[in-house]
């Protein structure tokens, strides 16, 4: 998915936008078995595991639009752009496509270097798709991809924390 003829053929259809979506979806069921298995081993309640399971998932989707929003306002911010934020959907879901391993985590002492791996995997598909999305240089797209990818970092992070904490007040 680092091909860029790929993206600058991705056109914003309906068609394309589901499938997209359903790119991000299914990363984030990926996601949430790999948490699946972790909460198991670690007998949670089922309260507890339905929970943590349903914010595991949400923090998935709701990373794909936020981060999509962040890169469209940096983009608008350091060069007025064409694309609106809905024709920034299909390419970003596409770049989602490394997450699909997600449930690799799982394996003892290999998931967080593949939970790296899928990370940077999946920045460098979006650097690929915004250069091709905004017709910008790869300096640029690099410049707004990484904006974004921290603040999606923060984002999902802070998403998993709350629910760590719900999970033990529900305990």
């Amino acid at each position: 998915m680092l091909r860029s003829d790929f993206y600058e053929n991705a056109h914003d259809t309906p068609r394309n936008r589901r499938w997209a979506l359903i790119i991000v979806l299914i990363a984030a069921l990926s996601h949430m078995l790999g948490y699946a298995v972790i909460l198991i081993v670690n007998r949670a309640s089922t309260p507890v595991f339905i929970l943590a399971l349903l914010f595991n998932g949400a923090s998935v989707v709701a990373g794909y639009y936020f981060w999509t929003f962040t890169i469209w306002k940096v983009g608008q911010w350091m060069k007025p752009i064409d694309p609106t934020y809905g024709d920034l959907l299909s390419p970003l879901g596409f770049a989602y496509a490394p997450q699909i391993l997600n449930f690799l985590t799982l394996i003892p002492l290999l998931g967080t270097p593949i939970e790296f791996f899928l990370a940077l995997w999946g920045l460098l598909a979006v650097i690929v798709a915004i250069r091709q999305a905004l017709d910008i240089r790869t300096r640029q797209a690099a410049l707004i991809s990484v904006v974004g990818f921290l603040l999606i970092q923060t984002v999902i992070g802070s998403i998993q924390i709350l629910g760590q904490q719900v999970a033990n007040w529900v305990l």
